[in-house]
C-alpha cells in the first residue's frame, strides 16, 4: 500500500479506523472519494438533500444492505471531518440526534417516497407524553420513593404511553373509562403475553386511582391467561458438565483480529458468570476495585433489590482474574479503581451489558448448544441456573445437608429470601438421582432406628 499524502483527509481518516486488510482500505477509499466526486459534480455543500440524492443514485447500483453499510462509512467520515474542520456539518449526525441515533433507519427513510413523514416517525416520543403520562410518571415515582427500582413496571407503562401517543384517534378516548384504552391496546398487539401486559397495565393504573378514590373499580388481570403465559414461558436449560466444558472451549477459541484480548476476556467473563453465579448486569458493572486478590473475593455493589455482597471465589477463578488483569494492563487499559474490569479499547472503555449478552450468546452458538439463528435454545441466564444446579449436585455428592445450606446459597446469589432461590432449583436427572439416593439412606436409617428391616 502506498503511503498517502498527509494532506489527504480521506487517508487520514482511514488511518484512524485501521481497516483489516489492504482490500478493505482500497474499497473504503473508493467509496469516500466517490462521495467527494459526487459533491464536486453537483457543486453542492454537504446537506441532507445532497446525501439523499447520493443515496438515490447508489440504490440503483447497490443492494439496500450495501447502501446502508456504506452510508455508515460516510457518516463516520463526516463525523471525523467535522471534528477536524474539513466540513462544516454532518447532516446524518443531525438526523441521528433528532431521530433516535441509528443510521440504518435514517437511510431507509431518506430512500422512501416521503422522507419527511418517515423521518418524523423515527423521532423518539417524549417519555410519558400521553394524556395519561403524568399519572403513570407519578406512580413510578411513588414506587421508587418506597425503595423499588420499578424498571419493569416503568417499561410496561411506557409501552402503553407510546401506544397512546401514536394513536391520535384515541385522544378522545383518553377522557373515557380506562377499560376502553386497555382494550384498544390489547387488540393492537398479538399473542397472550401482550394481552396480559395490557391487562396488568390496566390493573396497575386502576389500583393507583383506587387508592385516591375508593369508588374507582380495580381492573383485574385474567388468571387463566396468566397461567397460560407462565406455562408458555421457556423452562430454564441446565447445562451438563460436559456442555460447560464445550462453552469454555468455544470461548478460548473466540479470536478477533481487532481485539486480541477478546478470547481471554470472554473466557474470564464466562468463568466468573458460571463459578460465581452472577447476573449479566452484575458482571458488566464490575470495576477493578471490586476484585481483591489478597482475600480472593469479588465485591458486587448496588445490585438487584439495592443490595451489595462480597463473594469468595475459587482459587482457580482468582488466578484467572489475576492473569486477565495483567494482560489487560499490558494492553494499555486504564488502571484506576473505577475503571471497568472487562475492558475494550473500542467500546468506551468497558463492555456494556448488552454487548456481554451478545458475546456469551455467540459462545453458546459456537459450542453447538443453540441454533445459529433465532431465540430458541439456552439463554445466557441459564448459566446462572446451571451454577445453582451444579452446586446442589456437588453438595449431594459430598454428603452435605443441602437444606441447611440453602440460606447461604440465597445470600451468595443476592436473593432476598430462599423462595427466590427455589426458582433456580431445576430438577435434572443427576440431581433427582442423588436426591433419591439421599432419601433412600434416610429411609433405611429410619427403619433401622425403629427396629425394622431396611
Amino acid at each position: 500500500m502506498n503511503s498517502p499524502s498527509s494532506l489527504d483527509p480521506i487517508a487520514q481518516f482511514l488511518k484512524t479506523i485501521r481497516p483489516r486488510c489492504r482490500d478493505t482500505y482500497k474499497v473504503y477509499a473508493c467509496i469516500l472519494r466517490g462521495f467527494h466526486r459526487y459533491l464536486a459534480e453537483q457543486d453542492a455543500q454537504v446537506s441532507a438533500d445532497t446525501i439523499r440524492t447520493w443515496l438515490k443514485q447508489r440504490i440503483l447500483e447497490w443492494p439496500l444492505p450495501l447502501v446502508i453499510h456504506r452510508a455508515r462509512l460516510v457518516d463516520r467520515y463526516l463525523d471525523w471531518a467535522k471534528a477536524h474542520d474539513v466540513v462544516a456539518r454532518n447532516p446524518l449526525a443531525e438526523l441521528r440526534e433528532r431521530c433516535g441515533g441509528l443510521t440504518a433507519p435514517i437511510v431507509r427513510a431518506l430512500l422512501s417516497d416521503d422522507p419527511g413523514h418517515e423521518l418524523e416517525r423515527l423521532r423518539p416520543l417524549p417519555e410519558f407524553g400521553s394524556a395519561l403520562g403524568p399519572e403513570m410518571r407519578q406512580h413510578v415515582q411513588l414506587l421508587r420513593s418506597l425503595g423499588y427500582r420499578a424498571e419493569e413496571r416503568k417499561e410496561m407503562l411506557l409501552r402503553f404511553d407510546r401506544f397512546l401517543q401514536r394513536r391520535p384517534d384515541l385522544q378522545n378516548l383518553q377522557n373515557e373509562p380506562l377499560p376502553k384504552l386497555v382494550q384498544a391496546w390489547s387488540e393492537a398487539g398479538c399473542g397472550p403475553r401482550h394481552v396480559l401486559d395490557a391487562q396488568r397495565c390496566g390493573q396497575v393504573l386502576s389500583e393507583a386511582r383506587h387508592r385516591l378514590d375508593p369508588a374507582v373499580p380495580i381492573l383485574r388481570a385474567d388468571r387463566d391467561l396468566r397461567r397460560r403465559v407462565v406455562h408458555q414461558y421457556r423452562r430454564p436449560r441446565v447445562f451438563t458438565e460436559s456442555e460447560v466444558g464445550q462453552l469454555f472451549e468455544a470461548a478460548r477459541s473466540f479470536a478477533s483480529p481487532k481485539a486480541p484480548l477478546r478470547p481471554l476476556t470472554v473466557y474470564t467473563m464466562l468463568a466468573v458468570l458460571y463459578c460465581a453465579g452472577l447476573r449479566v448486569g452484575e458482571l458488566a458493572r464490575l470495576r477493578l476495585a471490586d476484585v481483591s486478590f489478597d482475600n480472593g473475593t469479588l465485591e458486587i455493589r448496588g445490585t438487584k433489590f439495592f443490595k451489595s455482597r462480597r463473594l469468595p471465589l475459587a482459587p482457580d477463578v482468582v488466578e484467572l482474574l489475576r492473569r486477565y488483569v495483567e494482560a489487560r494492563r499490558a494492553a494499555g487499559a486504564p488502571l484506576h479503581e473505577n475503571a471497568g474490569l472487562f475492558w475494550h479499547e473500542h467500546l468506551h472503555g468497558a463492555y456494556a451489558k448488552v454487548t456481554i449478552q451478545q458475546l456469551i450468546t455467540k459462545i453458546v452458538r459456537r459450542a453447538g448448544l443453540k441454533p445459529v439463528h433465532g431465540c430458541q435454545g439456552p439463554r445466557v441466564h441459564d448459566i446462572r441456573h446451571s451454577f445453582v444446579a451444579h452446586r446442589m449436585l456437588s453438595w449431594y455428592r459430598s454428603g452435605v445437608e443441602t437444606q441447611s445450606r440453602l440460606p447461604y446459597l440465597a445470600t451468595y446469589l443476592g436473593h432476598k429470601d430462599i423462595r427466590s432461590t427455589l426458582v433456580y432449583l431445576t430438577a435434572t436427572e443427576d440431581l433427582l438421582q442423588r436426591a433419591s439416593e439421599r432419601f433412600k439412606q434416610y429411609s433405611d436409617a429410619t427403619k433401622r432406628a425403629i427396629g425394622g428391616r431396611p
